[in-house]
């Protein structure tokens, strides 16, 4: 497991592997706090 942690932050890779990841996790939460939203308010 040490191997691993190791691999994913301290190599470029691994990096770009952890923004992706976090960039997906992030754009989710956005984008179903906004779907709640519009779901919720009665504009038409």
């Amino acid at each position: 497991m040490d191997v691993v942690l190791d691999l994913l932050f301290t190599s470029p890779i691994g990096l770009l592997s952890l923004f992706t990841i976090l960039f997906i996790i992030g754009m989710a939460i956005t984008l179903l706090s906004w779907y709640k939203r519009k779901m919720n308010s009665p504009e038409e």
